[in-house]
């Protein structure tokens, strides 16, 4: 690093120059079914509010399109991946569709010392790895403390079900497996420590930024 250049953040978007301190930062893990609004609520929480932030996962796949290591992903090779999972350096894992992604426990540490919330849009299963991680960690632990998990759930599995084919980008096969998975993740919703139904995207995004604040 050049003298007098900038720190750089491993596993995180690029942090604005002067980044806003809280009082008490937050790792904040949204899960939901496909197709309930999960991603566009958190774009819009990510896009509105300068002190959050989201983590990138490392993965094994490789880069598409113009994806850019340290921006979109930071790309690890299958080998490197193993020996941080050994190393017990990441918060969450796991293998999809032949590839594995994570989320490393430094890169949502230094976000939270510098007074940042961190955003992790993630799946019932990933929350369930970084409870058991928690538990392990001292009550004392910045992430342990800071730690918020919010469920976004659909008015019913038929409301799921006009949106996943309204929106127009699942095949039959896929739509049906959304709403088989859905089912499942439900399921998991009472583990969560708050949960949003969305009915209406303006209405959970207040309610969404209700609880944030409420755990600052």
């Amino acid at each position: 690093m050049q003298e007098g250049a900038p720190p750089t953040h491993p596993g995180l978007t690029t942090p604005p120059p002067l980044p806003m301190r809280t009082e008490r930062p937050l790792l904040i893990a949204v899960s939901a079914p496909s197709g309930t609004g999960k991603t566009t609520l958190c774009n819009r929480l990510v896009a509105e509010r300068s002190e959050m932030d989201y983590s990138i996962s490392c993965t094994t796949r490789a880069p598409r399109g113009e994806e850019q290591d340290g921006v979109d992903y930071y790309f690890l090779s299958d080998r490197e991946f193993k020996k941080r999972v050994r190393r017990g350096e990441f918060l969450e894992h796991a293998k999809v569709h032949g590839n594995r992604y994570g989320t490393l426990v430094d890169t949502i540490q230094f976000a939270m010392e510098e007074g940042r919330h961190i955003i992790l849009d993630i799946d019932v299963q990933g929350v369930s790895q970084i409870r058991n991680a928690l538990a392990q960690m001292e009550e004392r632990s910045l992430i342990r403390r800071g730690f918020l998990d919010i469920f976004i759930e659909p008015p019913s599995l038929e409301v799921l079900e006009q949106r996943l084919r309204t929106r127009g980008t699942d095949s039959e096969k896929v739509i049906q497996q959304r709403l088989k998975n859905a089912t499942g993740e439900i399921q998991e919703a009472p583990k969560y420590a708050h949960r949003i139904m969305n009915e209406q995207i303006d209405q959970a995004y207040i309610s969404l930024c209700g609880i944030i604040d409420a755990c600052v």
